[in-house]
């Protein structure tokens, strides 16, 4: 049996070894497939990160494809069963980096678009891609940076589906429909450092700290909402003392991050712990890092068009989630209204023999398709 064109397009993806922040060739051969097909292409560079805007059509309603050629590095290679960079098949699945994270899905969009505009050649509104090759770096270089230029351009985006791995058990079962923030915090406690056995003569920073943290860790910081679990408060780093046992520390130092819903802000949230912290009596510096503001996309246009297609195709009732980690649709969501991520199962997402099943692959094709046909065919 011939192996279908989303097949062989993902294995060329997956054998091109694009490690973060490197594209290697990737959004080239995308070009090469589509500008045949009426798309203006533009690459985009940006401190060594490669981005590609395409985009088919000047009217609206203009519908996005967005994802990253970028993949994690492989790990140890000898613990792999085949090479990461060489597509392998065997047991029904295809192996290699980026197999489902997320060269599948870039492959499924662009031959998704072949057969639509091919079956719809005066279809209406416009298609594009936003492809980077930072997503799974620092994102400062990548999706960033073409949201802000086109927002300079004033140009006007109404549907985006970004091709995360967000299935869980089976492909459709559940697509993202927002994400959490990511807050973090840096905070240093001050002390005095002295001998153990004068303890008048010091000040302890981990002692006076404890309380403080205790309530921040007990705090209820809000009750989430219909598509968000409450926000989290997590402790991830701490780090005090000389290593000696009879010597008082002179400062404490911890890590913490919240992820959080659109139940909360971020400035909201910083004026709280401050608050916390000078209820305490505390001698701190605080730094913060904000990462990623929440987003969300509430049922819809899109999101009802794309469950009907996984409907259609696999039979499949799909759920709305708002978990996991950020992803680049909090970049997408300050332009476009609509932003949904759908894609392949991640449970081998970023592990050794990352891979997808064969038998995903078509469908997930079929159902990006089939969105397309629902909002754009004429």
């Amino acid at each position: 049996m011939k192996p279908s064109r989303t097949l062989l397009l993902t294995e060329e993806l997956i054998a091109l070894d694009s490690i973060t922040p490197n594209d290697k060739g990737c959004q080239q051969r995308l070009i090469e497939l589509l500008a045949p097909l009426g798309f203006q292409c533009e690459t985009i560079e940006s401190n060594g990160v490669t981005n590609l805007w395409a985009r088919k059509g000047t009217e609206s309603p203009v519908f996005v494809f967005a994802g990253h050629t970028d993949v994690v590095p492989t790990g140890p290679v000898h613990q792999w069963e085949s090479a990461p960079f060489t597509p392998t098949q065997r047991d029904g699945k295809l192996y290699g980096r980026g197999a489902s994270d997320m060269k599948t899905s870039i492959a499924a969009m662009v031959i998704a678009c072949e057969e639509f505009i091919g079956a719809n050649p005066d279809h209406q509104g416009s298609i594009a891609f936003l492809i980077t090759s930072d997503e799974e770096g620092p994102a400062v270089d990548g999706t960033v940076v073409v949201c802000d230029l086109l927002e300079e351009r004033g140009e006007t985006l109404d549907y985006c589906v970004v091709g995360e791995p967000t299935s869980s058990h089976v492909l459709g079962d559940m697509i993202k429909n927002g994400r959490r923030g990511s807050l973090s915090g840096h905070l240093v406690v001050k002390g005095i450092q002295g001998h153990i056995a004068y303890p008048h003569l010091a000040r302890n920073p981990i002692h006076q700290a404890a309380p403080a943290l205790a309530e921040l860790t007990a705090e209820v910081w809000d009750e989430g909402n219909e598509y968000y679990a409450p926000t989290s408060f997590q402790i991830s780093n701490m780090a005090s003392g000389t290593g000696a046992t009879n010597v008082i520390p002179g400062h404490l130092a911890l890590d913490f991050n919240f992820r959080f819903s659109t139940a909360s802000t971020a400035e909201g949230l910083e004026a709280r712990v401050h608050a916390i912290l000078d209820r305490h009596g505390l001698d701190y510096d605080l730094q913060w890092t904000l990462s990623g503001q929440p987003f969300l996309t509430e049922k819809g246009t899109l999101s009802d068009a794309l469950c009907a297609a996984i409907g259609e195709e696999l039979g499949v009732q799909t759920e709305l989630s708002t978990t996991g980690g950020t992803s680049d649709g909090r970049f997408i969501a300050r332009i476009c209204p609509q932003v949904i991520e759908f894609g392949p199962p991640n449970a081998s997402i970023h592990k050794i023999d990352e891979h997808i099943e064969l038998r995903y692959i078509d469908p997930l094709k079929n159902i990006y398709r089939r969105t397309l046909e629902s909002l754009l065919a004429a």
